[in-house]
Order: C-alpha cells, then structure tokens, then sequence
C-alpha cells in the first residue's frame, strides 16, 4: 500500500516508528522500496554522495528534478519526498510554490522538503495551501553550514534549544505534515517530539523520534573516509563492491572471464569460410 501523508499521521497516532532512506537513481530506489521502507528522500545530499561537491550548496533544481524522477519510477510504495535545493525557496514565496511545483509535476515526488523554521514559515503555508505536502527540517540544516561554521551539533544552549523548539511549534502551524530534527540533542528531539502532532524524523536525534533517516551509502558502508557519529553500519556493502569489483579485473587480466560457452553466443562457423 502507498504510503502517504495520511500513513505518517496515523503511525504517530499509533506510536509505530517510521523509516525513511535517502536514495537517488531507480535502482536503488527500487531495492529500497521492495525492502518496505515508509519514505524514500531524494536529497540535495547527493551533491555530496553522488556528484562529489564538498557540500550540498551546488546542488541545482534541475539535479533535483532529474534525481527525484529516477526514484519516483522505482518507488511504488515509498513514499517520495524531494528535496528543495540551496536558493530554491528563500527569496520568495512565489518562487518557493513554483520551485515546489516543479519537483511535484516533473519530479513526480509525494512530498518536498526544506530546511528552515520560524523563517520559512510562510513558503510552507503557501505551498501546503497550493495543495502540496511539506516535510520541515530544523536543528543543523546542512544548506546553513557556512553560517553554523560546519556541520555542528545544535541546540545545547538554552536560547538555541528555545529557538529550535520555536521552529518546530512554528513549521507545525503554517501545516508541515512532518518535520525533520538533524544533530539535535535526543532530550530536545524527545520533548519537542511529545509536544507536536505531527511526526517528526531524527538523524543523529535518538531514539524517541517518530521516525528514523539515513543516507543510505552510509548505513551501508560506500564510503571509507568520515562515518558521522550518528550513523550505524547494517551492511558493509561498500566493501562487498571492492571484492567484486577486483575479482572482476583479476579475471579479465587472466582470461578467465568471459569463458566459453558460458558467457557467449554461438553461430555457424562455416559462415566464417565465406567472408572475404
């Protein structure tokens, strides 16, 4: 059954947790939606995980678009949620509900995403009013990283902690169906967590969210370098790829592969005889 905005409501109703992965092509997308994941993102991390930028500022609305229909082909019961890229909703509302409508009508998504609170509070209402669902995220909004000066942790303080929990109460009010908590303290995320009626999605926020997201190249080991703290390696897939990959080139180099007849076709050789 699709999952929908409405599945996000009642599960909160119910207390059962919800899953969301990231994920960027078809293929992917498909391997996740036939796993029984709740929501795919399609997020402007793919700067990062797939086309190499140092940060998710670079990423355009056409990457967006591009990536977001991949996965919406792939995804049959997840639930789409796009997000909006750096610059694609900050100066304006107008330009806030067409960029949203772009991701809706050439994207095919569910949903969108953007990162913001008390600030973008109107480009959520006016989108959620042109009749598309919105996701909030709050805490550490990675497209903010050069104002927080890198990706820290927020809300320890008391004023940031009162400015996150502000942000929260405010993107449920101008009618974001669920709300994204990154890099928050896990008693910040619990209390604003009990407080709110929508559901609300921690990464690197503990346990008492309504929901959990990763990046999926994370979870599954794609990357040997930087492992954020609040990540858990289920698969180390990563490595999985290195050992198919070598033993591929190990049998090219010695001829073993491709091997005769298994790999290859047959014809009438005699034809051979007769070409000049």
């Amino acid at each position: 059954m699709k999952n929908t905005v409405l599945t996000f409501q009642q599960a909160k109703k119910d207390h059962v947790k919800q899953t969301m992965l990231t994920a960027y092509d078809y293929s992917t997308a498909k391997l996740i939606d036939e796993s029984g994941v709740n929501s795919i993102l399609v997020g402007d991390s793919l700067g990062m995980v797939m086309l190499g930028y140092e940060d998710t500022l670079s990423v355009t609305m056409e990457d967006m678009i591009h990536h977001t229909a991949a996965v919406s082909r792939g995804a049959k019961n997840a639930m789409v949620v796009a997000d909006m890229p750096f610059m694609s909703y900050e100066c304006s509302v107008e330009e806030a509900v067409h960029n949203a409508g772009r991701l809706m009508k050439e994207g095919r998504a569910n949903a969108v995403k953007l990162e913001g609170g008390v600030t973008v509070a109107p480009q959520i209402r006016a989108i959620v009013n042109a009749g598309i669902p919105v996701c909030a995220h709050i805490g550490m909004t990675p497209q903010s990283t050069n104002a927080f000066g890198g990706f820290k942790v927020q809300g320890k303080s008391a004023a940031a902690a009162q400015k996150i929990l502000d942000d929260a109460r405010a993107v449920q009010e101008a009618g974001a169906f669920a709300v994204v908590l990154e890099c928050v303290p896990h008693a910040l995320a619990k209390r604003i967590t009990e407080e709110l009626d929508i559901t609300t999605i921690g990464i690197g926020a503990g346990p008492d969210c309504d929901g959990q997201v990763l990046v999926y190249q994370d979870m599954i080991a794609m990357f040997s370098g930087f492992t954020p703290k609040f990540t858990k390696t289920f698969a180390n897939v990563g490595e999985v790829m290195k050992e198919g990959f070598r033993a591929y080139i190990e049998e090219v180099q010695n001829g073993t592969f491709p091997e005769v007849p298994t790999h290859t076709f047959k014809m009438d050789e005699s034809i051979l005889d007769e070409l000049k």
